[in-house]
């Protein structure tokens, strides 16, 4: 067989355009992985920082159906640009330290508008290059059954270069996606600000919030082990993109909770390297985190880049459920785990099998974690439940309307209400600032029912009344806490007739 033998025909462009991103967010994650490799080789070759221009600007028009994503990284030299922009898998990064390595990821924005366009230069002394793709010619190639031409021929077909000589408001150096006329695609999000920032604070490697306390120590801990590389983005020239962590949060069930410590982790490799490096945002585990705080669940990334959702570690849970009430993440820093050409995973190898296996029991743990604070969250409802019925009979024992048979028996009562709160209060399982609050409440309701239990009599607001009449109030009101539903409720009808009778 020859090479001329071997046919490529066009619909491997759709194949590897919107066929590979399901999700219209993700282009976004294309383009600026791609700008991150381009500040990296900038910083690496010494060229100097842009003062005048963020490191990656992202413009989106509402009104023109317009995208444009630029980098300062090194561009792309004249000579090379026609060749490395209308390449297809053909990435020279690959074997490299780069995020992007399959030369298909700045195809992605084919299939959502109807012209994209690239353009790039590596010094103000340069020319500028362009090339646009005409998506719109390029959907009527690939749904033509009388187009006969492979993909190099559509390529031809398809696309335009130009030179140009002025190009104000550009940086000296510069890469620029532009994506003309952008489809509505469910609920437009490609346009939608708020959204495309969501995502980013997620996926993009940016830095944390400079209010979130555990930030530091997890980018001090990363720098020992691996090369972050966060990099400045702005979106329609608002603040630098953050990541979304902060040091408190709102529980599934609505209420506060707050990160108490972070545990950093390292994953040994197969050959006594190392295979990954991470951390977990430990915090009060009262249930599932809310997809709301954008931080749910333990999330990998590759060259500070997100791979998958959060929920692709659910497999390494006993229950996934528990998956959702973690915050944490792995870097990976073995080369020879790779993301799969979607980077919704990772692609199947022995070393990624390695790497599972050593979260699997970091996984038990969180579960450990999981369940030990339902426990003691039934223990806390339970303390609360006994405390509620210890109060309200304390509160008709000092009310002095029973007789002395029942009151004693609502004595004993309370007395077994208090026995389980104490015996909840000196759980060694507790937080020690939950053993601090109970035990006080415990000696405090002791206290109470010692003081009433010791009552005489003649401390009863029905003492004044005969003996007889007494007796018979005392009756009356003994059926109406029996016969009541609603013993507070109970309780208030009985003070008001005492305020008729004495």
């Amino acid at each position: 067989m020859k090479d001329a033998d071997i046919v490529i025909g066009k619909d491997i462009l759709e194949l590897l355009s919107s066929a590979m991103y399901v999700d219209p967010l993700t282009i976004y994650r294309e383009y600026v992985q791609n700008a991150a490799d381009a500040l990296c080789d900038a910083s690496a070759q010494g060229l100097p920082p842009d003062p005048t221009a963020p490191q990656v600007r992202i413009v989106i028009d509402q009104g023109t159906r317009t995208i444009k994503i630029r980098d300062t990284g090194t561009g792309v030299p004249a000579r090379a640009f026609a060749s490395r922009m209308t390449a297809i898998g053909a990435s020279p990064k690959r074997g490299t330290d780069a995020r992007g390595f399959r030369g298909v990821g700045r195809l992605a924005g084919l299939g959502y508008c109807r012209e994209l366009i690239f353009r790039s230069r590596t010094a103000r002394t340069e020319p500028a290059m362009e090339i646009r793709w005409d998506c719109t010619k390029l959907k009527a190639a690939l749904r033509s059954a009388d187009y006969t031409g492979g993909l190099a021929r559509l390529v031809t077909d398809i696309v335009a270069f130009d030179e140009i000589r002025e190009l104000p408001g550009q940086p000296d150096r510069f890469f620029e996606v532009e994506m003309v006329g952008i489809v509505r695609h469910r609920n437009d999000s490609l346009l939608d600000e708020a959204a495309v920032s969501e995502y980013l604070s997620q996926v993009a490697p940016i830095p944390f919030s400079s209010d979130f306390s555990f930030g530091r120590t997890i980018d001090d801990f990363l720098d020992r082990h691996t090369a972050p590389g966060n990099v400045e983005i702005r979106v329609n020239d608002g603040d630098p993109l953050v990541r979304p962590h902060r040091n408190t949060f709102e529980a599934d069930d609505g209420t506060p909770d707050a990160f108490t410590d972070v545990e950093c982790i390292v994953i040994p490799g197969t050959d006594g390297g190392t295979a990954a490096v991470g951390w977990l945002l430990h915090h009060g585990y009262r249930g599932a985190i809310p997809n709301r705080a954008l931080v749910k669940g333990l999330r990998f990334r590759t060259g500070n880049i997100q791979v998958g959702g959060h929920g692709i570690a659910e497999d390494l849970f006993p229950e996934p459920r528990f998956n959702s009430w973690t915050v944490g993440e792995m870097h990976v820093t073995d080369r020879r785990i790779l993301p799969n050409g979607r980077r919704d995973h990772y692609e199947e190898s022995v070393h990624l099998g390695n790497l599972m296996n050593h979260l699997t029991p970091i996984g038990r743990d969180i579960a450990k974690r999981c369940r030990g604070s339902s426990v003691r969250r039934k223990w806390l409802r339970e303390f609360e439940l006994h405390e509620t019925v210890a109060r309200e009979k304390l509160d008709i024992l000092a009310q002095g309307t029973l007789g002395d048979t029942a009151r004693k028996a609502m004595v004993s009562e309370v007395d077994r209400a208090i026995a389980p709160m104490a015996k909840i209060a000196a759980m060694d399982d507790l937080a020690p600032e939950a053993r601090t609050t109970l035990k006080p409440k415990v000696r405090e309701l002791q206290e109470e029912l010692d003081r009433v239990a010791a009552r005489k009599p003649a401390e009863s607001p029905l003492a004044r009344l005969p003996a007889e009449k007494r007796r018979m109030y005392e009756h009356l009101f003994e059926l109406v806490y029996e016969c009541s539903t609603n013993r507070v409720a109970a309780k208030a009808l009985i003070d008001r007739i005492l305020l008729k009778v004495l």
